[in-house]
């Protein structure tokens, strides 16, 4: 058996050759950035493991793979359609989401706080606070939250101890989760009227496609700042860019962008009252280990005849008689 990475960002993969290993599989390791590239690489592999690389309806035409396993818990580049048609497993991989929490609190508070700002001033000896001004307290602010997953949930659990005003929009979850976590269940537009802080948690699906865009924007405060650590396609970047050019919105702290990685001519690069990290509110050294760890074992078990841990797409089972009902 032969298992392929597509293309990766980690330094090592012994974690996943230690794994796969154990039921004699091969593995090959490629950084397929085209279509075209993963289908020269990858097209006879029983297995795949993606992380960014494009597995379209065409490149998924052209793979004997069994099992498709994306290291991370989104799998918007992945036809999942068009596998499921194809009977191939799609996987992917839920890990502790704490990290993302974090990195959401990071953003907040960078830029309630002007910390970037200040810190490049003070760098330059310009030993005065006064420039910064003004600065409002985080207590007593109203956060919205767009998405009440795992890490929705999570971003919740941290702002209560600085004893903010939550609100929530999730059609997707009961009232009953919302008065679990002690926040209040509204609809987009109050919670983008009355919202200091915007931060969206929602995967990316042809709904969440630029769910907020110039409309929903322009019913935001002026002081208002807006983060986002889920995907770049949720925001309309056009849209934001020219609020925030403008002055309509106060902030915007972004983790994902629209386009990836960054190019020098996006405008948002250009602004400054924007942060910007590339695309890693998921890590850590403990997440890396946990996400090659499940995604190499759950590529495993479907080679293995196994049910995978994280399947996607059980509707293949239904077509697959021979997947032993066992982890």
């Amino acid at each position: 058996m032969r298992v392929a990475i597509t293309d990766s960002e980690y330094g090592s993969h012994e974690i996943e050759k230690r794994i796969l290993s154990r039921i004699g599989a091969e593995m090959a390791e490629f950084q397929c950035k085209t279509e075209d590239e993963v289908i020269r690489h990858c097209s006879d592999a029983d297995g795949l493991l993606v992380t960014y690389a494009p597995i379209t309806r065409k490149v998924i035409a052209s793979l004997k793979a069994r099992v498709i396993t994306r290291y991370g818990i989104g799998v918007d580049n992945i036809d999942v359609k068009a596998a499921t048609k194809r009977n191939i497993l799609v996987t992917n991989v839920v890990y502790d989401v704490t990290d993302v929490a974090d990195h959401t609190l990071s953003l907040i508070l960078s830029l309630i706080r002007k910390i970037p700002w200040i810190y490049w001033s003070t760098r330059k000896v310009e030993w005065d606070w006064r420039k910064f001004q003004p600065i409002s307290r985080l207590r007593g602010r109203t956060v919205g939250i767009v998405g009440f997953g795992r890490i929705g949930r999570k971003v919740a659990e941290r702002l209560k101890g600085f004893e903010v005003e939550l609100i929530v929009y999730d059609p997707y979850v009961s009232a009953e989760v919302f008065k679990q976590y002690e926040v209040e269940g509204v609809e987009l537009e109050a919670l983008l009227r009355k919202s200091d802080v915007v931060t969206i948690h929602v995967g990316l699906t042809e709904e969440t496609h630029h769910m907020i865009g110039e409309t929903e924007i322009g019913k935001m405060k002026r002081n208002a700042i807006l983060i986002n650590v889920s995907r770049g396609g949720i925001i309309d970047e056009k849209a934001l860019h020219m609020a925030l050019r403008e002055g309509r919105i106060a902030g915007a702290g972004l983790d994902v962008l629209e386009k990836e990685p960054a190019t020098k001519g996006n405008p948002l690069l250009s602004l400054n009252n924007v942060v910007i990290t590339p695309h890693m509110a998921w890590y850590s050294t403990s997440s890396i280990e946990e996400i090659q760890e499940k995604a190499a074992e759950d590529v495993a078990r479907a080679l293995s005849g196994q049910i995978p841990v994280n399947l996607l797409n059980k509707e293949v089972l239904e077509r697959q008689g021979n997947l032993a009902p066992k982890r």
